[in-house]
């Protein structure tokens, strides 16, 4: 029957326990033996957490409050640069607005890391085990050897040992593994009398691991390495599309703020002259030359100029807001932005099939599909390596040695070599039917043939994409001959009216009906001109080559770090980031406002006030839109 552990043990146990116990007991701040389970939600105020403030911005200015402070001319090309700039993380235009994309220029240099983490597996590896033991287990033993009957008693020999153990393993391509131990045991015993006291054993074994079936062969391997780069280049490729479509954004939100200020220009003009029938033909009222209905209906449509040009303000303001936020400066800075660069007016006839080729080469989203094939094939290389059984060759050779003191004093050591083992040997093992490596390899073959028909959908889509664009492209532009044709005849129109309204030929609805005509032929023609050069930079992001077509690359930003010798050595240099550099000049720079191209001359050589003794009170002032003074 078994007996439990002696009373002398137990008990030096416990108070062992207890001495490790107290501390941890009496002192709050230490660690505890056990943690308590966590049954409540803890959570902090605020006011707790570090204190990270916005980014410094003066008040923004409203439609109730419009600018007062400087303006600056702003080029398209320095629009570009700052938005390049100021891009840790990449934004894009979205509306009125602009969001983070998800990217940021560290992603690939944090991918890139991948590539060192997985090569480091055929690096040697080096482990050095250093162990004192002391061992004294106790025994019974007979008082007298030659008489039993005697009795027992409880005894031992205490071993006190040193025992040093180095392996180095080194794993190479092809799947084998060297292996190289060196072990040392120095003991010494007592009390009584050894062979050899004290007495070292030792041994060197050299080792070689090399499997036959599963893990073997240089593309098995390599194919973790060649997935890390193949995923930074996707990751490089993620990036650029990302910068890709800010560019693309800025341009966007750089045309749109040029076509919302000229719609505020027409709708002050608008307003401006709705005032001037307005007060005409209260003038003619008064004298009774006219109705009141007149007077009536050019009080509504005054309102309603208001109303509209109100609107046309705040969307400047929004325009600019966009911009701003897409290039990452502030909301306000006291300089109103004034665009400058000149939007082209000049028909493009596109290629279509130097387009596709473009396309097809050049698109990062297409590439990245292509890279993400790459990768599939070299992981179902290794899935279809572990399909396989497990058959490893074995070879070991070992040197083994024993050196002593002997009892009388002197040395005794084996001599080299005397002592040797060696084995050689096969050894196989698989897992009855391979069911779970089996279907890991199927489920490789069926993602590589989902991601080929996920290349054929971008394909496809990139395709038809390429062709709303080319179609967007000729829409713009013949809106915009249509749009200039009906502002040059609205204008004309528009000034024929006002001189027969004011020799009373015709009603006032006559006049109303030229002043919206105007103004909203000169929004038309606005509008469909920064939509044609939006869409000539949405054909290069189409393609691929707005980067390119734009002067802006890529380069690594490095930084130091600890490398493969520890940090007692120098700091080696590492990629910490992709920013893209600035773009080249493209976008002449302009001295006027870009909205001028337009040839927004006021129409006013038409305008006769009416006499002093027909004056009206003032009406309300025009709210000054932005940029105006």
């Amino acid at each position: 029957m078994l007996s439990g552990p002696p009373r002398g043990a137990i008990t030096a146990f416990v108070l062992t326990l207890a001495w490790w116990l107290v501390p941890f007991a009496a002192a709050q701040h230490r660690l505890p033996i056990i943690f308590p389970e966590q049954r409540t939600i803890d959570w902090r105020d605020p006011s707790q957490l570090p204190q990270v403030p916005l980014p410094p911005s003066s008040e923004p200015p409203t439609v109730s409050s419009p600018p007062t402070g400087d303006t600056r001319f702003f080029a398209l090309d320095e629009s570009i640069r700052i938005a390049l700039a100021n891009e840790g993380v990449v934004r894009v235009l979205t509306g009125t607005t602009a969001v983070s994309s998800g990217r940021t220029i560290y992603d690939t240099a944090i991918t890139n890391t991948l590539i060192d983490q997985n090569t480091a597996r055929f690096d040697p590896f080096v482990t050095v085990n250093n162990n004192w033991d002391h061992f004294d287990p106790p025994s019974a033993l007979f008082i007298d050897s030659n008489n039993p009957l005697v009795g027992s008693r409880i005894g031992g020999v205490t071993t006190n040992d040193h025992r040093v153990d180095v392996s180095v393993t080194k794993l190479n391509p092809l799947g084998g593994e060297w292996r190289l131990d060196f072990n040392s045991t120095r003991q010494k015993f007592s009390p009584g009398l050894f062979p050899l006291n004290p007495q070292t054993t030792s041994n060197v074994d050299l080792s070689y691991n090399q499997p036959l079936l599963q893990g073997f062969g240089r593309p098995a391997n390599m194919a973790p390495i060649l997935v890390a780069r193949i995923n930074t280049e996707i990751s490089f490729f993620q990036l650029k599309d990302a910068v890709q479509e800010q560019v693309r954004g800025v341009v966007e939100a750089y045309w749109n703020l040029v076509a919302s200020r000229t719609t505020a220009w027409a709708r002050r003009r608008q307003v401006e002259q709705a005032e001037f029938a307005y007060k005409l033909a209260d003038a003619r009222f008064r004298v009774q030359i006219d109705n009141g209905a007149d007077v009536a209906q050019a009080r509504v449509t005054l309102a309603q100029f208001r109303a509209q040009l109100i609107a046309a303000d705040a969307d400047v303001l929004q325009r600019e807001g966009a911009l701003r936020n897409i290039l990452g400066l502030p909301p306000w800075d006291e300089a109103q932005l004034i665009p400058s660069t000149e939007p082209t007016l000049e028909r493009f006839v596109p290629r279509w099939d130097e387009l596709v080729e473009l396309a097809a080469q050049r698109r990062p989203d297409l590439v990245e599909l292509k890279l993400i094939l790459e990768a599939d094939e070299q992981l179902r290389i290794q899935a279809n390596n572990n399909a396989l059984p497990r058959l490893d060759a074995v070879a070991l050779y070992r040197w083994n040695g024993l050196e002593g003191e002997l009892p009388n004093g002197n040395g005794l050591s084996s001599g080299p070599g005397q002592f040797t083992d060696w084995t050689l040997g096969v050894n196989f093992s698989v897992p009855v039917g391979l069911r779970q490596s089996r279907a890991q390899l199927r489920q490789r073959e069926l993602i590589i043939a989902r991601d080929q028909a996920n290349l054929q959908q971008g394909l496809h889509f990139a395709s038809h994409n390429l062709a709303t664009t080319v179609r967007n492209i000729s829409l713009a532009y013949e809106q915009y001959l249509a749009f200039k044709e009906a502002r040059e005849a609205a204008r004309t129109n528009l000034n024929q009216q006002l001189a027969q309204f004011r020799a009373a030929r015709v009603n006032y609805l006559n006049v109303l009906v030229a002043i919206t005509d105007w103004g909203n032929a000169i929004t038309n023609e606005a509008v469909a001109v920064a939509s044609y050069n939006t869409q000539l930079a949405e054909l290069e992001r189409q393609t691929g080559t707005i980067l390119e077509t734009h002067g802006i690359a890529f380069y690594e930003e490095r930084y130091g770090s600890i490398g493969p010798l520890g940090r007692l050595a120098h700091p080696v240099c590492y990629p910490r980031a992709n920013p893209p550099t600035g773009n080249a000049d493209r976008y002449p720079a302009g001295t006027r406002p870009a909205e001028q191209i337009f040839n927004l001359d006021d129409p006013t050589q038409f305008r006769v006030l009416p006499q002093n003794t027909e004056e009206l009170p003032a009406p309300p002032p025009l709210p000054r839109g932005p940029g105006e003074r």
